[in-house]
């Protein structure tokens, strides 16, 4: 991708100046505590709310929320939402709320739910995908992690002491993946990243250490009822990967440091809605996102009967 960036030179890894200068041209766009933590206090009157840690960004504080059902039952398979790990992906972050509000109730006494609508709420106010260290969430999965909002979810979600069943990940792929993010990683990396096109419409990654592939149809052909799926390109790929079903692609979650790799749940995948389509719009990325839910919930609930 040999693509100008305004930081940096090319070939050469960021230092601290250039990533203080990458900071210094984020701005605040929308925000966190009117979009979502308004959201999760109408949540308290149905289901457990935990703060599982905050952050603190310049002189912005950012406290961190899980939402939890408030009738536990251990007997129950656990299922675990993330949203917003990525912060500009905002289907992702409306997404789990729209679940918890409008579904989750659908789903007592069937399983237990943790959800987590989200992580990097900086990220999500200043529509990056990094955090103000020019760290990629999404990336930083990984013992001693250097990012706080990875290091604290995964704090967070080995004090529950549960055994997860599934979890699925919520994220988005948009135009600007090829005309900001990337060339961002190429510049702050020095090292030329590969192109490709964005995929018109919803896809799932799958761990390709645990694929479960039924698991991935199935979610799959819920989420087809609502929006899209996105087709393979001439060379049989998604984003530069070979297509393993319709809709599907594998990357290896652990040694990425990927959100989907957290848990050791038997079923996990990464939702991928296209907000730039001329066929959806914000309201049916959302619903795409639900549906992607369902569909992974209706499948783990059913290898239960």
């Amino acid at each position: 991708m040999q693509q100008h960036y305004p930081i940096g030179v090319p070939g050469q890894p960021w230092q601290e100046k250039e990533k203080q200068q990458w900071l210094a041209m984020q701005s605040q766009k929308r925000s966190y505590h009117e979009d979502v933590l308004s959201q999760i206090v109408h949540l308290r009157h149905s289901y457990e709310v935990e703060q599982y840690g905050e952050l603190d960004y310049a002189q912005e504080h950012y406290p961190l929320f899980a939402i939890k059902s408030s009738d536990w039952d251990p007997n129950l398979p656990t299922i675990l939402v993330t949203g917003g790990v990525h912060g500009y992906e905002t289907s992702g972050v409306h997404g789990a709320l729209s679940f918890m509000t409008s579904k989750a109730s659908d789903y007592f006494r069937q399983v237990n739910i943790v959800v987590t609508p989200c992580v990097s709420p900086w990220a999500y106010e200043t529509i990056n995908r990094w955090n103000p260290s020019a760290l990629d969430p999404n990336r930083s999965f990984y013992k001693a992690s250097p990012c706080r909002e990875s290091a604290l979810l995964m704090n967070y979600i080995e004090s529950l002491g549960v055994s997860f069943a599934m979890h699925i990940d919520l994220h988005e792929t948009t135009d600007t993946d090829n005309s900001e993010f990337r060339p961002a990683l190429s510049a702050r990396d020095g090292i030329e990243q590969a192109v490709w096109d964005i995929p018109d419409g919803f896809y799932l990654v799958a761990d390709s250490q645990h694929p479960e592939p039924d698991f991935q149809t199935a979610i799959i052909k819920n989420v087809s009822t609502v929006t899209h799926i996105a087709p393979a390109d001439a060379g049989g790929k998604i984003i530069g990967v070979p297509v393993t079903q319709p809709g599907v692609i594998d990357y290896d979650a652990v040694p990425l440091g990927l959100c989907m790799g957290l848990t050791q749940a038997r079923w996990r995948t990464t939702t991928e809605v296209y907000p730039d389509s001329p066929k959806t719009d914000p309201e049916n990325c959302i619903k795409a996102q639900v549906a992607a839910i369902e569909g992974a919930i209706e499948y783990v609930v059913q290898q239960r009967r």
